[in-house]
């Protein structure tokens, strides 16, 4: 089994967004890498980010208490494989027993596939589309990714038969045109 290399980042949902903001640049040391109304990304190490608050007040401002993931809490959690091999190879495994993700999504920064365990806890299986750190962080920082801080959806088969295509891994990495992913039903908030 390919096996994650590291926990890459922890996404946080929040009412306090500013506040939360805050508070981890204090504590952490942390630097933001890219804000805007509805997200943040922030960094204490090299990593492009490793922590990530969603702000539920811009997402669901009226904070409908029935809307079982408009809660503070904890998203999701997101682990980081050495490379996009070890990705392909991981979805083939799961899927092959019947596990599939419920969001496969080239964010620019990273091809992520997200799932659910059986209690709905969601996690995100990710490589990074950089060859460094740096890159990444100037990444968050770009034009390209203010327009676009969720980005594109994928049909990871795709990305599975251009692997074993043969086709260069830079070329698959790359940020596919396309509009902007909406957030899936129960990611970040709704019912």
């Amino acid at each position: 089994m390919a096996s994650p290399k590291r926990i890459a980042h922890i996404v946080y949902r929040t009412r306090r967004f500013e506040e939360m903001i805050d508070w981890y640049q204090q504590v952490f040391e942390a630097k933001v890498h890219h804000q805007n109304p509805v997200i943040a990304f922030l960094s204490y190490d090299a990593e492009h980010h490793r922590i990530a608050f969603l702000n539920l007040s811009a997402l669901d401002p009226d904070g409908d208490p029935h809307r079982n993931q408009s809660a503070p809490g904890v998203d999701h959690v997101a682990y980081t494989f050495d490379n996009l091999g070890d990705l392909v190879a991981t979805y083939e495994r799961l899927k092959a027993i019947g596990i599939e993700p419920y969001w496969p999504i080239h964010h620019g920064i990273t091809i992520s596939i997200y799932y659910k365990d059986p209690d709905g806890n969601r996690f995100e299986f990710q490589v990074d589309c950089f060859d460094t750190q740096e890159a990444g962080v100037d990444y968050l920082q770009s034009a390209a990714f203010e327009a676009n801080p969720i980005g594109v959806d994928i049909d990871f088969n795709d990305v599975v038969s251009a692997y074993h295509a043969g086709v260069p891994t830079t070329e698959i990495l790359r940020m596919p045109s396309g509009a902007q992913a909406p957030l899936p039903p129960g990611h970040g908030i709704g019912a």
